[in-house]
């Protein structure tokens, strides 16, 4: 089974429709539904919604509070790893954990995290690559996992 569908509130629709779109379509997802108050995009059987409810409460999310923290992706190579990274401040989202890229998760986990104006965090997981690919590898320790804290 896989996961039908995820569904964000966003407080400006225009200015995640922008970032959330240019980062799926990036990552492969195609446009699937668009309405006035939302949008989506699919991946296989899985879709995101984007909607401004009018239900909505408060401006920003907030990661730190109970409920979705973030959503992680899969990224093909660490070279198109990189290049989201390099591109994403241009389309809305910001480099956390910066001083720790791209082994913020740890010595083999090659990943960049990114927030959005609206407070949402994604994580691009670099897939795996043959042994011997990059001598830029983190030295081989212990993984201790993806960062806990999200500060």
């Amino acid at each position: 089974m896989t996961l039908h569908h995820i569904e964000l509130w966003v407080a400006d629709l225009e200015r995640a429709r922008a970032c959330w779109g240019w980062l799926l379509e990036r990552l492969g997802w195609s446009p699937y539904q668009d309405w006035p108050a939302g949008v989506s995009w699919r991946s296989g059987d899985t879709y995101l919604v984007i909607e401004r409810s009018p239900a909505l409460r408060g401006d920003r999310h907030d990661r730190l509070r109970p409920g979705l923290n973030h959503l992680a992706f899969h990224v093909p190579t660490r070279h198109g790893l990189d290049a989201l990274v390099t591109e994403a401040s241009r389309h809305g989202w910001t480099l956390m954990f910066a001083d720790r890229h791209p082994y913020a998760g740890g010595p083999r986990h090659y990943a960049a995290y990114l927030e959005n104006a609206d407070g949402f965090e994604v994580e691009l997981v670099a897939r795996p690559e043959p042994a011997g690919e990059h001598a830029d590898a983190a030295p081989d320790e212990a993984d201790p996992g993806p960062p806990g804290e999200h500060s």
